[in-house]
């Protein structure tokens, strides 16, 4: 017998005991198991739906939980590590903690369709201006994207797979959305952590010199993801914050990394898990957000 074999072995005789009573005895085998990797959820699969015992489904359900949460942090950990972390890729680490059946493969091919059906429209006679423009009347018009308000939000909202699905989303996931899209067809497009909503940041430091000669700026203009992709200049971004209170001033909204986009994502999901009723999920962001966070301050120290 390998030593494959005789693992294997072990393992299924550690996940027989699961609907032992003995709290201390089912203690002992979880702690076991949650050592393993999601390779042995098929198996823990398997025996939930062979059992008839109400708790051993309950354990084994938590317990996979459990096990699918440990795999998600090591990818989101992986992921915030690297030094320009691809912002499709943490965002669909996120939405498969959520959910997490989702089709990698599919959203990769949807989110490829639309740079595509985006693309056909440009030509390189179009200003920045108009590139957006174009962009916008690719989400809202022929695709008809649409925001969920904040007391409609459910975990679905802040999945990439359901918003490409349906077409509807939270404010946060579709602003990333729009950002990933833009950002494929190679647009200067950079996010902005605005307090109100999230908002984007077109930028050209050639042209914004000549657009705003008295500021030193690279920013040309400011997008709304949420509000249709409504399109501001400077002069009207300080109005707004101007009454704002506190006063913001402009040049403190600076760019935004990937991790800090997440972070919103994030912040927004825990606000939607405390809405839902579904407050265990609190204790799992707050472990998310504390990794994207670690590796935010060791990038800003270097």
């Amino acid at each position: 017998m390998n030593m494959t074999t005789v693992r294997k072995s072990k393992l299924l005789a550690l996940i027989s005991l699961l609907d032992d009573p003995d709290q201390m005895i089912f203690d002992a085998v979880e702690k076991e198991l949650l050592k393993e990797s999601a390779r042995i959820i098929p198996d823990l699969e398997y025996v939930w739906e062979s059992t008839v015992h109400d708790v051993c489904q309950e354990r084994i359900g938590r317990l996979i939980r459990k096990i699918r949460f440990k795999e998600e942090i090591r990818h989101l950990r992986g992921w915030s590590a690297k030094s320009d972390p691809d912002l499709l890729e943490g965002f669909i680490i996120i939405s498969r903690y959520l959910f997490p059946e989702i089709s990698v493969e599919k959203v990769y091919r949807r989110i490829e369709e639309l740079r595509k059906r985006v693309w056909v429209e440009l030509n390189n006679s179009l200003t920045s201006l108009e590139k957006i423009t174009v962009l916008n009347h690719i989400f809202f018009n022929e695709y008809r994207f649409r925001i969920v308000s904040d007391n409609q939000e459910n975990m679905k909202s802040h999945s990439v797979a359901h918003l490409l699905e349906s077409a509807t989303g939270s404010m946060v996931a579709f602003s990333l959305l729009y950002q990933i899209v833009a950002r494929k067809l190679e647009f200067p497009v950079r996010y902005i952590d605005f307090p109100r909503h999230p908002l984007l940041a077109y930028a050209d430091r050639k042209i914004a010199a000549r657009v705003h000669p008295d500021v030193e700026t690279d920013i040309l203009f400011y997008i709304n993801p949420s509000g249709k992709g409504s399109i501001s200049g400077r002069r009207e971004l300080e109005f707004v914050l101007r009454k704002m209170n506190p006063v913001i001033e402009i040049n403190r909204l600076e760019p935004g990394s990937s991790s800090t986009f997440l972070l919103r994502l994030l912040e927004s999901i825990d606000q939607s898990a405390a809405l839902t009723g579904e407050t265990y999920r609190s204790q799992e962001i707050q472990q998310m957000k504390k990794v994207l966070g670690a590796h935010l301050k060791v990038k800003n120290l270097k």
